[in-house]
């Protein structure tokens, strides 16, 4: 373990310096004052808070469902829940209190609005509230009204509209956060940026049905009911890195910052968004499973990495892996990789044999 300098992992965000480049995002693990400065404690570069706004959430039990895999508590967790269900003011409360406490760490409040009035209001309060940047949450998969989450995150006029409202109301760096319930993200992206966002978020939670039980009834179980909900975990970071691809390897949206979101476990796992073009990583579910700790092996891990490679500034590693990514049409087919056998290692499991058989 790395013990004292971890200055190279410092990075501007959207103009806003960050210590490091590990944030948590908007969930259940970042839903209370106390619950935010305990893992800014820990070491965390900021948080961004539980969405907030004028609605009030009236939350279904029980809400979460998750998948199994042997020697691992889940792989994949599923969750109902919408946005805080605090009062406005008592989360405007605790974002100012955060930021008198922590004045050297980021302080992200994500909003959600219902109409161009209500994110306008929203972006005036969370910036007088002392927030750093705001993030607009244009992707809660199960929001119980349609005007509001990934409803509205599908439609980039919408979209654009409401980051024109938000620009209208805060002079702070602006996330239009995408959801991943689409065929091309970048469309309601280049809209976002249009409307006066600073930068990107990807991706929100997964649209889903988790399990179905013995006697039928999907999970979770609501008084014999269920729905399609956002799934997260480490089984989604395949498509989270894929969307985060497209984001940074799109001509309209060069220069626009990214945070990226999906299936963080491990430094490797932020290295990994971090060379697609992510200036910044978000993380909910594995600190679910292993708590706020894991920001020691993020740290840890992520200096080891760039003190080994000779790298100074964490900045030098966002999109290091980009211009090796492009399409099918791209790939050389006359490249040819055989598989090379290590007869020490073998322990005549047999399934070569029976795949030729087969």
């Amino acid at each position: 373990m790395i013990v004292g300098d971890f200055s190279r992992l410092s990075i501007d965000f959207c103009g806003v310096a960050c210590e490091n480049p590990f944030f948590l995002s908007s969930s259940c693990v970042s839903g209370t004052e106390e619950m935010c400065a305990r893992a800014l404690e820990a070491g965390w570069g900021g948080v961004v808070f539980k969405t907030i706004g004028f609605y009030r959430a009236r939350e279904v039990s029980p809400r979460f469902d998750v998948i199994n895999k042997e020697g691992a508590a889940f792989v994949g967790f599923r969750n109902m829940e919408q946005i805080s269900e605090h009062s406005l003011d008592e989360n405007l409360l605790a974002l100012e209190h955060l930021k008198r406490r922590f004045p050297k760490k980021v302080i992200v409040a994500s909003i959600m609005g219902e109409t161009t009035e209500e994110w306008t209001r929203l972006a005036k309060l969370a910036s007088h509230a002392g927030a750093d940047i705001i993030e607009c949450n244009f992707s809660c998969p199960q929001m119980a009204v349609s005007s509001m989450g990934a409803d509205v995150g599908v439609n980039p006029e919408l979209v654009k509209s409401y980051c024109q409202a938000v620009r209208a109301g805060t002079s702070l760096p602006i996330l239009a956060k995408m959801t991943p319930n689409i065929t091309d993200i970048r469309l309601p992206a280049q809209a976002a940026i249009a409307g006066g966002a600073t930068g990107i978020s990807a991706i929100n939670t997964v649209k889903s049905i988790s399990s179905i039980d013995d006697h039928q009834q999907i999970q979770p179980d609501i008084a014999g009911h269920s729905c399609i909900s956002g799934y997260s975990g480490k089984a989604v970071k395949p498509i989270a890195l894929r969307f985060v691809g497209d984001l940074a390897g799109c001509p309209e949206l060069h220069g626009a910052p990214i945070s990226g979101i999906g299936g963080i476990e491990n430094w490797r796992d932020a290295l990994d968004f971090i060379l697609l073009g992510a200036e910044n990583v978000q993380v909910t579910t594995s600190i679910m499973q292993y708590g706020y700790r894991i920001i020691d092996d993020l740290k840890d891990g992520l200096c080891s990495y760039m003190r080994k490679q000779g790298i100074q500034q964490l900045s030098s590693l966002v999109g290091g892996a980009l211009d090796r990514l492009g399409t099918s049409r791209d790939l050389d087919r006359d490249s040819i990789v055989y598989p090379v056998f290590d007869q020490e290692r073998c322990v005549g499991c047999g399934r070569l044999q029976a795949e030729h058989a087969n």
